[in-house]
């Protein structure tokens, strides 16, 4: 189909939009050019995708993904144009983040790792608190308490979407991690490693539970080979069921507030995440939670 990109420029912003908006399509694509972050040093790129068919004055909930170069591989507006026109959704406003350094802004808020990965993630929780989520506010219907508010990303991008909504909890009431990173660790496996030394299930350990937030977790029996404690089962779905064991010690309830969904040919890329996406966005913005 045929498209005629149109420039929109707001002065009083550090962003500028480019609407794409093909005519028959439920969904339709805002491409955002951040001119400068003052917080990362650095220029990003965001895409928002707005339903076309809403009620302009009805605010609506936000879906904010973290590698947000990869929603078209992972099939994002076509999963949740499918399941908008099935009604087994309700409407939002998706937003991709695309990433820069990923090895130095994701990861755990002032916690990073033993190779000093993750030394931005704290700028990065504050790009999207302070900069982000503010400018969306003012250019889209977005309502900033809404109970179904949720944060995503793909492994490193799923574990600094579960840091930004521990550490950082402003808007974000749900977080979705596909394969999360959840192995970061502060000391070496060679080096007198123990699981105590991985760091969210620490920084989850030594929390406090936070009301009404919901979990989802998707981990692929192929993530990985590693095994580094010879049970038979791979280090991914160790971490995440080690993490879920965690929460629930915090007091957050399986099935209620923690989904776990294991994939039995599930490996760590795009495609497995695509097939997962529309499972993890009908828990997300299903019309009953």
């Amino acid at each position: 189909m045929f498209e005629i990109p149109v420039w929109h420029e707001f002065p009083s912003s550090q962003f500028s939009i480019q609407f794409m908006s093909p005519a028959h399509h439920t969904y339709t694509t805002h491409k955002i050019r951040e001119q400068h972050s003052p917080i990362l040093k650095r220029c990003v790129d965001v895409d928002v995708l707005v339903p076309v068919h809403r009620d302009e004055l009805q605010p609506l909930p936000l879906l904010l993904l973290n590698d947000g170069q990869d929603s078209k591989a992972v099939g994002v507006k076509e999963s949740f144009q499918a399941l908008y026109k099935r009604n087994l959704v309700v409407p939002a406003i998706i937003v991709g983040v695309r990433a820069g350094d990923r090895l130095k802004e994701y990861g755990v808020s002032k916690r990073p790792d033993y190779l000093k990965r993750g030394m931005h993630a704290d700028k990065y929780a504050q790009f999207i608190h302070r900069e982000l989520i503010p400018y969306l506010q003012d250019h889209y219907p977005i309502d900033s308490k809404h109970a179904r508010n949720t944060v995503a990303g793909y492994s490193l991008g799923g574990l600094s979407a579960l840091d930004l909504i521990w550490h950082h909890r402003t808007c974000f009431k749900q977080v979705g991690v596909f394969s999360g990173s959840l192995w970061w660790r502060s000391v070496a496996y060679d080096n007198g490693y123990t699981d105590e030394d991985r760091i969210m299930h620490k920084v989850i350990r030594e929390g406090h539970y936070k009301k009404d937030l919901r979990f989802w977790f998707q981990t692929g029996l192929l993530d990985e080979k590693a095994d580094r404690n010879h049970n038979g089962i791979i280090d991914s779905v160790d971490d995440t069921v080690d993490l879920i064991s965690e929460l629930v010690r915090k007091g957050y309830r399986p099935y209620r507030d923690i989904t776990y969904y294991e994939m039995k040919r599930g490996r760590h890329n795009t495609d497995t995440w695509r097939l997962a996406m529309p499972r993890f966005l009908q828990w997300a913005f299903g019309h009953t939670l």
